[in-house]
């Protein structure tokens, strides 16, 4: 894949939680010496919250999804950046048609960061992983296979590239983030 170099796209990062989204993302902006947005910690700043956890659990899920649509909107009339979304922001209001907007304008590209339900759950349960709430259940970990079943097809139908970085380190993981994504852009 080719990227024009006089108007950037923003590269988009989806997955559920755990996904590698943030950290790869970082990495990512840091590469191509772009901003890097974190939409979590975008959308709970504007709910005046210090963590999405903490906004989720106060504010509760649909106010939360209503936030992360407007961050999502601002975020994409900034310059290009590296934008790693939030695991249910494509589910949020009008997300996946404001998204495939930005895709057909070629302002926006899209990577899933894929990984099977069981070694999500591994990551999320690792010592020192960020606190995340429960969204449909009492257990953020129990319930990645149902979210994974639920969100998979829609992550798989926005994507311009699914990598699967499951069962991969983090080294190699951006390595497969860093080749599709080549050059200074």
């Amino acid at each position: 894949m080719t990227i024009a170099h006089d108007n950037p796209p923003t590269i988009l990062l989806i997955g559920l939680r755990g996904s590698g989204k943030s950290t790869l993302g970082r990495r990512l902006a840091d590469d191509l010496s772009r901003p890097f947005v974190d939409l979590d910690d975008r959308t709970a700043a504007a709910l005046g919250h210090a963590t999405p956890g903490d906004a989720l659990r106060t504010e509760g899920i649909e106010a939360f999804r209503d936030a992360e649509s407007r961050a999502l909107t601002a975020a994409l009339d900034e310059p290009a950046s590296i934008l790693a979304l939030g695991g249910g922001t494509p589910t949020a209001p009008g997300a996946a048609d404001f998204i495939n907007k930005h895709k057909a304008d070629g302002s926006a590209l899209v990577v899933y960061l894929r990984a099977e339900p069981t070694e999500l759950a591994s990551r999320l349960a690792a010592p020192g992983a960020p606190d995340r709430p429960a969204l449909i259940g009492d257990d953020p970990i129990t319930e990645i296979g149902t979210l994974f079943d639920q969100r998979d097809p829609l992550y798989r139908d926005l994507s311009d590239a699914v990598l699967h970085v499951g069962s991969t380190d983090e080294r190699s993981a951006y390595a497969m983030l860093r080749a599709w994504v080549p050059g200074p852009v």
